[in-house]
């Protein structure tokens, strides 16, 4: 079995979508922190879940080749 490389690249791209999206999100602490806390909790789970929205094809992409 030969090495590939779209592994290796696809880790170093997962971990840039990660601080990339914590980055953004972290920036808007200072709006967000003025919510009422029911707001807060909202804007925070769905930011906590929507950044895995696309890891699936970048996943796809390194064990196949194919988005």
């Amino acid at each position: 079995m030969t090495p590939n490389w779209r592994k290796p690249v696809g880790m170093l791209l997962i971990l840039a979508i990660i601080t990339i999206w914590a980055v953004l999100v972290a920036s808007l602490s200072g709006i967000v922190g003025g919510w009422p806390w029911p707001a807060q909790l909202v804007f925070y789970v769905v930011a906590g879940l929507i950044w895995i929205t696309p890891l699936k094809p970048l996943l796809r992409w390194m064990e196949s080749g194919n988005a």
